[in-house]
């Protein structure tokens, strides 16, 4: 069921993405605020800052992560992107949790196909419903970036 769940929001994401003219859609592998997994798009707001966010599935808390990131290229590398932010998280279910989260990642954006991959680390300091602070916020991205040839 929550295999089915997740792919009717991959695909209601994918098609609310193409029509607000998203720049990347794919998953998020690793510690997310509300699982495991999660559908991560990536929204530019300027030549070096995007919003990065996430909406993640566990069988006990939805997630939402929306992050403001800034954009960092190496001189004469348009492939290989570092960015580093921070921005709020939001976990609805059998708990509640409202915090904010940094992150810090690595990506590299293929030339010949229109797909990137990355690395993140998302430490996250919760202030609602408990005051905690967790640094295992590992992730894997792999993400379609639609327009390449426009971005």
């Amino acid at each position: 069921m929550k295999i089915k769940l997740f792919f009717i929001c991959l695909m209601a994401a994918m098609f609310i993405s193409k029509n607000a003219d998203a720049q990347e859609l794919g998953v998020r592998f690793g510690n997310v605020t509300g699982g495991d997994y999660a559908i991560d798009a990536v929204f530019s707001t300027a030549q070096f800052s995007r919003i990065h966010a996430d909406l993640s599935f566990s069988s006990e808390i939805v997630g939402i992560d929306v992050l403001w990131d800034f954009i960092y290229r190496p001189i004469g590398e348009e492939a290989i992107n570092w960015y580093v932010g921070a921005g709020p998280y939001l976990g609805l279910g059998n708990d509640f949790a409202l915090g904010v989260a940094g992150e810090i990642g690595l990506e590299y954006r293929f030339v010949e196909i229109p797909l990137a991959v990355g690395l993140d680390w998302r430490p996250a300091f919760r202030i609602v419903d408990e005051t905690t602070f967790g640094a295992e916020g590992f992730g894997f991205n792999i993400r379609y970036v639609f327009n390449q040839g426009s971005n």
